[in-house]
This record gives C-alpha cells, structure tokens and sequence, in this order.
C-alpha cells in the first residue's frame, strides 16, 4: 500500500504543543485585530484546524494584504515567487 502524504504529514513536532500548567485564554487569539502592511510571524495554533496555512509556512513573517471574512491574507516570498496565503488570526502573530 502506498503511504499516504497528507496536510499535515511529517509534522510531528513541528504542530506538537508544549505542555501547560495554567490555561491560556485561546479567545483573545481568535478576536484580534491586524491592519493592512502589518509585518506578522505564521505561527500554527494546531488546536484550530480552520484557516490553517500548510506547516511548510510555519515560522515565517508575511505583511497582511488584506482582511477576507474572519481571516487575513498574508503575502509571502517562498524562494523567489510572492504567494498569498489566507490564514485566520489564531495562527498569526504580529511581530515586535
């Protein structure tokens, strides 16, 4: 049988979350607010399947384009080629 190479294949400890002692209050993760050029990091909450980006773009920074719905689109540079990822605010986080 072949071996299936799925969306979230070989991300093991990449999507691992830390353990925690005390609970983190996920609600203000999802309701905040980013403007247009923000410089933001994709860091993938694996908790919230929805507006998830593909964990090969986990870690990097984008600039928000735009706002589609509930979700942001990020602009990013993969290599030489510009891409346009939509990502909901939980996986996003802005950068200091």
């Amino acid at each position: 049988m072949r071996r299936s190479r799925g969306f979230k294949s070989k991300t093991r400890y990449k999507l691992k979350k830390t353990i925690r002692v005390g609970r983190t209050n996920p609600i203000t993760k999802r309701i905040q607010t980013f403007d247009e050029n923000d410089l933001v990091h994709i860091i993938i909450d694996p908790s919230s399947h929805k507006g998830q980006p593909h964990p090969r773009f986990h870690g990097r920074t984008g600039k928000i384009a735009d706002k589609r719905g509930q979700a942001y689109i990020v602009e990013i540079n993969d290599g030489n080629k510009a891409k346009k990822l939509i990502v909901r605010p939980e996986h996003l986080k802005i950068q200091e």
